[in-house]
């Protein structure tokens, strides 16, 4: 392998997932939410069965609940969700966030998976969270 497998700028949301590991890490931004405006949920809330998940915040402010526990993380915090806790987050705030996801690559391709998924709706995201270990809760 060439030094390019093992480092990664993380530019434009691109991770940085070496072949043959189990780990995957981005940089992510989340727009912000105007005054007075609902925030948007980022991700619906979830559980990941046998995969832990983890944000650092680099600028601006990201909304957490994990579990029943509600928080704002600002920059230079970070948050750990251990496997088997539900959770969600947004951003609470107008300003963009950015920040860095540190997931297992299971994780990684149940997001891509998402992504591709047509039509997005309540059943077919329940299924496809099975498939990756992982349970949807609530739908958007």
């Amino acid at each position: 392998m060439t030094q390019a497998s093992y480092f990664a700028s993380l530019v434009n949301g691109m991770p940085l997932e070496p072949e043959g590991s189990k780990l995957a890490i981005a940089e992510w931004t989340a727009p912000g939410t105007p005054l007075g405006d609902t925030p948007l949920l980022i991700a619906p809330l979830h559980i990941h069965h046998n995969n832990d998940e983890a944000w650092y915040v680099l600028e601006g402010t990201l909304g957490f609940q994990v579990g029943a526990m509600k928080m704002e993380v600002n920059a230079n915090e970070a948050v750990v969700v251990p496997r088997g806790t539900p959770h969600t987050y947004w951003n609470p705030k107008p300003a963009t966030s950015r920040y860095l996801i540190v997931m297992s690559t299971q994780i990684r391709t149940l997001i891509d998976e998402i992504h591709a998924t047509e039509p997005r709706n309540y059943e077919n995201m329940k299924d496809l969270f099975r498939r990756y270990e992982s349970e949807l809760l609530e739908w958007y």
